[in-house]
C-alpha cells in the first residue's frame, strides 16, 4: 500500500510540475493582450529656456517628449545624437571607415525580412511535434537547439588550434 501511495504522490508531483509558466520562453503568445515591448516611455517634461522659441504645433508632427531610440542609442554609445536623422541613415564622418569595413563583403538590404521569414519557417516546422511531449520542455530551446552554440566546446576548439581566447566562465556541472 505504501508503494502505491508513493507512486501516486510522485505522479501527482510530476504532473503539477508541468503547470509552471515559462514566460518569454514561449514561442507563441498565450494571451491576446497588448505587447509590452511596443510601449515606449516618453522623455521627461522640462520647461524650455524660452517659450517664444518653441516651434508651432503641427498635426502629426514631432513633439519634444517623443522618443528617439536611434539617436538615444547613438548618444549612449558615445556618438553624436545630432548626426542621426529621422530615418537613422546619417553616419558621422568618424565612423565611415567602420561602416566600410563592416560592409566590405556586401550588405543584404532585406536581411530583416529574410531572417523573419526563415525564423517563422523554423518555428512552423518545430511546432509540428511541440505538443507531442510527455513531460514539459523548454520549447524555445528545443526549437533552436540546432542553432545553439556551446561556448565551452567552441573555446576548446579554438584553443586546440593555438588561438588565444579570453577566459570563459567555469562549466556548470
Amino acid at each position: 500500500m505504501r508503494i502505491a501511495l508513493g507512486v501516486i504522490v510522485l505522479s501527482a508531483a510530476a504532473a503539477l510540475s508541468g503547470c509552471g509558466k515559462q514566460g518569454l520562453r514561449e514561442l507563441q503568445s498565450p494571451a491576446n493582450g497588448p505587447d509590452d515591448f511596443l510601449v515606449l516611455p516618453s522623455k521627461r517634461l522640462d520647461a524650455p529656456a524660452s517659450y517664444a522659441a518653441l516651434p508651432v504645433p503641427t498635426p502629426g508632427g514631432t513633439n519634444l517628449t517623443d522618443a528617439t531610440p536611434k539617436a538615444d542609442a547613438v548618444a549612449a554609445l558615445g556618438g553624436k545624437a545630432s548626426a542621426v536623422t529621422a530615418s537613422g541613415s546619417a553616419v558621422p564622418s568618424a565612423d565611415t571607415a567602420l561602416l566600410a569595413s563592416a560592409g566590405r563583403y556586401g550588405v543584404q538590404q532585406d536581411i530583416r525580412s529574410t531572417l523573419a521569414a526563415e525564423d517563422a519557417d523554423i518555428r512552423r516546422r518545430e511546432a509540428r511535434t511541440a505538443n507531442i511531449k510527455i513531460f514539459p520542455e523548454d520549447r524555445y530551446a528545443d526549437a533552436y537547439r540546432k542553432q545553439t552554440l556551446n561556448p565551452f566546446e567552441t573555446s576548446a576548439w579554438w584553443r586546440n588550434r593555438g588561438v588565444p581566447t579570453p577566459a570563459a566562465p567555469p562549466e556548470e556541472r
